[in-house]
Formats: structure tokens, sequence, C-alpha cells
């Protein structure tokens, strides 16, 4: 078997954190990334004023990122509508660009790369089979898989669990007035879509979706899509962006809500593979970065051995934010209960401020 110490399963955000800090720190990390050239991601696009933060500490200024800037949070259902300020200056981003800007400084940091090397499965004794055939015994494992588990190491199973689908909506003069300079939230019953520009004027479009609302939609995306847009009119507005031919990307099975505060000695969990929230936050990069900086930092000062107390505090962390965003989250997901939502906004703005701050998480 093949040594390698510290090995990072991912070159996600959280993966490439753990990375830089570790380079920084004076190791040697190697991450494997199954894709052969990184790709965009369901979701992932929103940059909070606490992710820019973190991503200034691994030496990634706001001023070189650049993404489309965001400064109010929209909300629709039905037909209600409510917007108020974010508490400070976000952006919106693909995780394509900002994927690579990570790498990038991961290796200019000194840590190494494999691309197209794809982990198959973790084994009771830490060791791990690749899907080439390759055994490796890492004595530390930092895990950054994202939303995909990695056998040996899964999250669970739950009821009516959520779907994640995105769809890119074309750049147009026309999009960019109704969305501007704001994180859309559209309602609906059993779900929500979030909305954004990006950095090349493009609509990235993410939803959430409960398995059974898809079932009932006709079980395919695409007929989602179009149940949603006779429902609800300025959503529709913007699916008549959508591209003839556009790809649909989706992903099954989203744990929302989940995190853990167990870990084998020498496994790092890492992102969503450690605390999975709500992509209403808006915090899954966030957090993924904290993840990896938080993870890093463990194992500069403890070894292969500060895992699991790594997993504990990071647990304890991230309690508040995730409990916060799944509240959210199911409010959401009911037609009254969003309505609701946006006249408390309306009537009283700083509660969207603190609803902001409950799910930040810092690094």
């Amino acid at each position: 078997m093949r040594r390698t110490s510290p090995l990072i399963l991912g070159a996600g955000p959280a993966g490439t954190a753990a990375a830089i800090r570790l380079a920084q720190g004076g190791a040697q990390p190697l991450i494997l990334e199954a894709q052969v050239e990184k790709g965009d991601a369901i979701c992932g696009g929103f940059i909070s004023w606490r992710t820019i933060q973190s991503l200034e500490a691994l030496g990634l200024a706001a001023d070189d990122l650049p993404g489309h800037p965001v400064s109010r949070v929209t909300l629709f259902c039905g037909n209600s509508v409510g917007e108020t300020p974010l508490p400070a200056q976000a952006m919106g981003i693909s995780r394509y660009l900002l994927d690579r800007m990570l790498i990038d400084r991961a290796v200019s940091a000194g840590a190494g790369i494999e691309m197209g090397v794809a982990a198959k499965a973790l084994h009771e004794d830490g060791s791990l089979s690749l899907k080439d055939g390759t055994t490796l015994a890492p004595e530390s494992l930092f895990v950054a898989t994202g939303k995909h588990d990695l056998r040996g190491l899964g999250r669970g199973r739950f009821d009516d669990p959520a779907v994640g689908i995105r769809v890119r909506l074309s750049p147009h003069a026309t999009l960019g007035r109704l969305v501007g300079g704001a994180i859309e939230l559209h309602l609906f019953e059993g779900g929500y879509a979030g909305l954004m520009l990006q950095e090349d004027g493009s609509g990235n479009l993410c939803m959430a979706v409960r398995k059974s609302r898809l079932a009932n939609a006709g079980g395919s995306p695409q007929a989602l899509l179009s149940v949603l847009g006779e429902a609800h009119p300025h959503l529709a507005e913007r699916l008549a962006f959508l591209p003839s031919d556009a790809s649909i990307d989706a992903i099954a099975a989203i744990p929302y809500g989940w995190r853990t505060s167990e870990t084998r000695p020498g496994q790092f969990r890492l992102g969503d593979q450690a605390a999975c929230i709500p992509s209403l936050a808006g915090e899954g990069n966030g957090l993924a970065l904290a993840s990896g900086i938080r993870a890093a930092e463990a194992w500069l000062d403890g070894g292969a051995t500060a895992s699991c107390d790594y997993q504990r505090r990071f647990a304890d962390a991230t309690w508040r934010p995730v409990s916060a965003a799944r509240t959210l989250w199911h409010l959401a997901e009911s037609e009254g209960s969003g309505k609701f939502l946006i006249k408390a906004t309306q009537s009283a703005p700083f509660l969207a401020k603190v609803a902001a701050s409950l799910t930040r998480i810092g690094h």
C-alpha cells in the first residue's frame, strides 16, 4: 500500500481551504479530485460577507474576486413580494471560477493535486480504495467530497429528503434588470429556488425540493420547472431565459440539517460531510471554508490524533447556523408560512439581519 499524509479527497472549497492552510503551516498535502477538470457545482454560487472574510484569510482578496455584487435579498411567494438589504456586501460567483481560484492558491502555497483520481471506498482499518484499484493507507485523511457520500462513510437515511436541481439562465439585459443586485428566493409548497446573477451575467437558479414534490410534478426536473412556471408568475419571468437545450443538473437525497460530531482517528470530515446546511441560508461555501481551515489548524497543532476533537468542536460551532437554517427551510417550503416570512421582513426588516447573523459561521 502507498502511504500518503495528509491526503485530501475533493478540490472544492473545503478541500482546497484545508490544503492552503496545511501548506502555509509547512505540510505537503495532496488533493485527489475525482473530476478530470473541475466543472460547476449544483449549488454554491453565493458568497456571503463572512465567506469573503474567510477567503481573504486564505490569501484571496475581495478585490480579486470578479463576482457579481449582491446587496439585498428578495422573497417571492405566490403574488407576495418582500425585499430587504443584506447586512453587508455579498456576491454571486460561479463555483467553476471560485474552485479554480482556490486550486491555484493551494498549488502556489505548496499543495499537490491529482485530477481524475476517484475514491471508491473507505474501510474500517482506515485504508482507502481508489476506483483505479489502488489502495492507500493515509495516516491523515480529509474527506471533502461535498454532497456525494463516500462508501463506508455515509450520512444516514432521511424521510422525503431534498433533491438539488440547478439550471443556468442565459445572460440578457432584461434578466439583469429583473434580478439586479439581489439574491432571489422563490418559495413554494415543498421547496424553494434561489436565483442570482454571476460574473458573466448569467442567472444561477438552484432549487431544493422534497423528493415527494418532484414526484408529484411528474418525476423529472423539466416537468417540475414547467409546473412551477405555470403557478408562479415571477419565477416564470425568469424561466423565460432558460435555453431550450439547457442541461439540468440534479442530485438526490441531500441530508439538509445533518451534522456529526463523530469520526475515526485520523479522519477529518469537512464541508457537507461534516454539516449540511440548507442552501437557503447561503452559507454552504462559508461552512466549507471554515471546516477546511479549522481542520487544518487542528492537524497542524496535534496531527492525526486531533481529528476527533476537531469533529466535536466543529459540530458545536455549526449547531446554531445549521439549526437556524433548518427552521427557515421548513418555514420556506410551506406557502402559508412563506407569505408570513415576507410580511415579517416587510414589517420588521431587522429580522432578516437577525436570521442572516444566526446562519453564519466564522472561520
